[in-house]
C-alpha cells in the first residue's frame, strides 16, 4: 500500500492557521453568549410567571373581600 503523499501535501496546504486560531478564540465566546442568553430567557420567563401569579392572587383576593 502506497502512502498518498501528494494528496496529503495538497490538503496540508489548505490548512489556514489564522482561521483555526480565530475559530478557537470565538468558540468560547459564542458558548458564553449562548449560556448568557439562555439564562436571561429563563430568568425573564420565571419573573413573568411570578408576575402573572401575583396578579391572579390579587384578583382572587380582591373578589373575595
Amino acid at each position: 500500500m502506497a502512502i498518498p503523499l501528494d494528496r496529503i501535501a495538497a490538503e496540508a496546504r489548505q490548512v489556514r492557521p489564522g482561521r483555526l486560531f480565530l475559530t478557537l478564540l470565538a468558540a468560547p465566546l459564542y458558548g458564553l453568549g449562548w449560556v448568557a442568553g439562555t439564562l436571561f430567557l429563563a430568568a425573564a420567563w420565571a419573573g413573568l410567571s411570578v408576575k402573572a401569579g401575583w396578579a391572579d392572587a390579587r384578583r382572587t383576593r380582591a373578589g373575595a373581600g
